[in-house]
Parts: structure tokens; sequence; C-alpha cells
């Protein structure tokens, strides 16, 4: 018995039962519709998820891309005085190689199948692994150590250099601030009363490169807040050191501060393994060391000027190539070292270099150290 006849019992309204059986069916009727509204819905969110995946994962074949493309353009149309060998290429083909390989793990995990709905999945194709794939986990772990019969080399008789052995030789027992880049070999330095300086050149450069593959906006913002750092660098490069460290607390800290904060939360926003990621893990990573030229009036905020220094010797070093033995190499470092020397400090180094060799014949040797380029001009 239906809800009209129920009615009939109680009212035999014939009109009433019938407005009655109206309002069911219309009821029936809304209730379908929100059903099958439900379900469009439903189709509506899973075609947009699909979508969305899509997206996702066409972004990040095309991120692999443009890095792609980048190197190989720079290897066909680059200068001839850095167009890479085919030995140098070599060295790369690995990083490279990890760069697809980092950007290819993004996209297989964009293409996991949702166990909750599986008909929203991307079809995952097989895609090449760069490298040597690691055994199954299942497998037993047997690690063989080879260890050298002897530490010290069969040539020379001379000791194996280590992993950053010749720097703390090399440093031993000097202490001070020391700017370096992120090599692992320097890590000991600093627990031997030496303090760690970063590079903020280094940390540019990793955006710089980013910007210049693929106009990545989070590069732009990135090079447009250091270029800020700089500025007030310039602007202090005619203080002296209490002018300097004065106006580095009181404008490049401030900077600083924004500076963190922004890495910070665009790296929550970036995906592990990419360009962008790694060009923001540089710098947090080295963070302490980045800023600590804000505490002083005299530490530089790069290594930019023995950089240039050095420059000539790293385009010279193709047409020289040799320098026949490490005692003549050596000496070769002692002289562009103190040409280097002269030229920080405004002198012309042929002239500084002939001015020293007429005196030396018979200069005193208690007083040698007068010879050297720490001077702004020659007497």
């Amino acid at each position: 018995m239906d809800s009209a006849q129920q009615l009939a019992q109680f009212n035999p309204d014939p009109a009433l039962a019938a407005y009655v059986d109206k309002l069911l069916a219309q009821v029936k009727q809304d209730a379908e519709l929100i059903q099958q509204n439900t379900v469009l819905r439903q189709q509506n969110t899973a075609q947009i998820l699909t979508l969305t995946k899509q997206i996702q994962h066409a972004e990040l074949k095309n991120q692999a891309l443009v890095l792609e493309l980048a190197y190989y353009r720079r290897i066909r149309f680059a200068n001839k005085s850095e167009q890479l060998s085919p030995d140098q290429r070599a060295l790369f083909d690995e990083c490279w190689a990890a760069d697809i390989t980092a950007i290819e793990a993004q996209i297989g995990q964009l293409d996991t199948p949702n166990t909750e709905d599986a008909t929203t999945a991307i079809p995952k194709p097989a895609r090449p692994r760069a490298g040597r794939q690691p055994l199954p986990d299942h497998l037993p772990r047997i690690i063989h150590r080879h260890e050298p019969a002897s530490c010290q080399c069969g040539a020379c008789g001379r000791d194996l250099i280590k992993h950053g052995l010749h720097a703390r030789h090399f440093l031993a027992g000097w202490q001070g601030h020391l700017m370096v880049d992120d090599y692992a070999g320097y890590k000991a330095l600093f627990t031997q009363g030496i303090t760690e300086l970063a590079c903020f050149a280094h940390a540019r450069r990793k955006f710089f490169d980013l910007h210049a593959a693929n106009q990545s906006p989070i590069a732009a913002a990135a090079l447009q807040r250091i270029a800020a750092l700089y500025a007030i660098e310039q602007a202090a490069d005619k203080l002296d050191a209490a002018g300097r460290l004065q106006l580095r607390q009181t404008q490049a800290k401030p900077l600083l501060d924004e500076l963190h904060d922004w890495l910070i939360q665009t790296r929550i926003k970036v995906a592990d393994g990419s360009g962008t990621a790694r060009a923001l893990d540089y710098s947090i990573k080295r963070w302490p060391a980045l800023i600590r030229y804000a505490d002083s009036g005299i530490l530089p905020i790069d290594n930019n000027p023995v950089e240039n220094a050095i420059r000539p010797i790293a385009i010279g070093k193709k047409n020289w190539l040799f320098a026949g033995s490490e005692r003549a190499g050596k000496r070769a470092a002692a002289i562009q070292s103190l040409l280097a020397t002269a030229k920080l400090n405004g002198l012309e180094p042929y002239a500084w270099l002939k001015d020293t060799l007429e005196k030396l014949p018979t200069w005193p040797n208690s007083q040698i150290d007068e010879l050297l380029p720490f001077r702004n001009e020659l007497p």
C-alpha cells in the first residue's frame, strides 16, 4: 500500500490524494536529478585530476627538454674559446644524465596509479634510466673494500693525496677566514680554527644558469634580490671598514633576512630533484657561511677578485698546458701569484717586475720583503 492509499483511509478527499502523489513524484524526480548531478560532479573531478596530472607531467618533461636543449646549444653554438671538447663533454654527461633521471623520477611519481580511482591513472610509458640500476632489495649485500698495498706513490715515493689532505697541509697552523666552494675536502679545515666563508657569486651563478636555460621566474627573483646586496657592496666600496660594517648591518642584514625567508618558502613549493631545487638548496645549505661577511667590515661578499686574477691562467693554460715538472709548476704559480698581487695593488706587473729584477742583485736579504708588490706605487 502506497502513501496515497494510506492517506485515503484517513481522508477520502481525492484531490488531496492526487496532490500528494504529485509531490511524491516530484521528490523522486529531484532525487534522481541529484544523483545524476553527483555522478557528473565525480566524473568532472576525475577529469580535472587527470588533466592536472597531464599538465604537471608536461611541465616536468618540458623542463627536462629545456635543460637538455640548453646543454646541447652551448656545446654546438658556444664561442670557440669556450666550446667543450669531446673529452670535456664526457665529464658532464653523468651530471646531465643524473639531472634528467631526477626529473623522470618526478614524472614517475605523477604517473603512479591512484588505487581509489584507477580509471584516472595516466598510462606510464617505459623509460630508460641513466646509469647502472641498483640490485633488487632481496639480494644479499657483500661489501668488498680494496685498499692499496701502500699509501706511497710507486714512482716518486711520496704519500698519496687523500680527500682534502693537500689543503690541510698547505694551511696547517694558519687561522682566519677562508672563502671556499662546497668541496667536501675543505670541511675538515673548519675544525682547526679556520672560519668558513661562502661566495655569493657561486650562489648567484646557480640561479643565473637556471634563468639562462629556461627563463625561470624564481631564478629571476633570486637574481634581483642578490643584485640589491651587490648594490650595497658597491656603495660600501669607498668606505673604511667601520663604515662598511655599519652599512652592511643597517641595509644588507634586513635584505639577507628577507632573502633567507624567501628561499625557505620557495623551496617548499618546488619539486625535489629539479634544477630550481638544487639552486635553492645550495644557498640554504651554505647560508651561515654566505651571510658571515655582513658581520664584518673587512670580509668580502664573494671571491670574484681572486677568480678574476686567475682567469688569465685558466684561459692561457690551453696554450702552455704543461709546466715540465711539479717543481716548475710551483715556480710558475709563485710568479703568477706575484703578478696578480701587483695588479690588485694597482701596480703595472711589467713595471714592477722590471724594477724588482733590477734591484734584486744588490738588495739586502733582510729587506727582501720590501720588494713584494704590497705597495701602491713604485719608488
